[in-house]
């Protein structure tokens, strides 16, 4: 493959692919998560989960694609096994089947982490002048800010 000359320095595209390497850690583990809770969702609210979660899981599945394509536009090679995954995630794996409210609180925080690691991202990329990054992880944010607050919305008042 050629040379890059793109307007940003190897380090920093390097810097900034490392970000968002954990981006999409992140991303495919909350899918998975998502994609598993769709599944066995139970209880007087299922038909509603189930379908909520099918949005979440199918919009999920379009966002690695994105995340990890500009990794390569960057020049870095994209993670792309569960090991790699599992050490590159923020978002921990969920043992057993929770209750539905359960659920719903797990991915919850789980979209708060994502918007976490969005803002650690976002600010490598501004500070590389990367403007495409910045776009791609601003969009994926505020979609992470959204769901989470549809999701806290979903559970009992406290």
């Amino acid at each position: 493959m050629s040379q890059i000359d793109i307007g940003i320095t190897l380090a920093d595209r390097e810097a900034v692919a490392h970000g968002l390497k954990k981006l999409l850690a992140d991303s495919y583990t909350l899918y998975l998560q998502t994609h598993n809770f769709h599944w066995n969702v139970e209880g007087p609210q299922f038909r509603e989960l189930h379908l909520m979660f099918e949005e979440h899981y199918t919009e999920l599945s379009t966002a690695v694609d994105e995340i990890a394509e500009r990794i390569r536009t960057l020049g870095v090679a994209a993670p792309g096994t569960y090991k790699s995954f599992a050490e590159l995630s923020s978002i921990k794996e969920v043992e057993g089947v929770p209750t539905a409210s359960e659920m719903v609180a797990l991915l919850n925080s789980a979209h708060e982490q994502v918007v976490k690691t969005c803002r650690e991202v976002l600010k490598v990329a501004q500070d590389a002048d990367d403007e495409s990054t910045a776009a791609v992880v601003s969009d994926r944010m505020r979609v992470h800010e959204k769901t989470a607050w549809m999701l806290r919305a979903s559970l009992p008042k406290a």
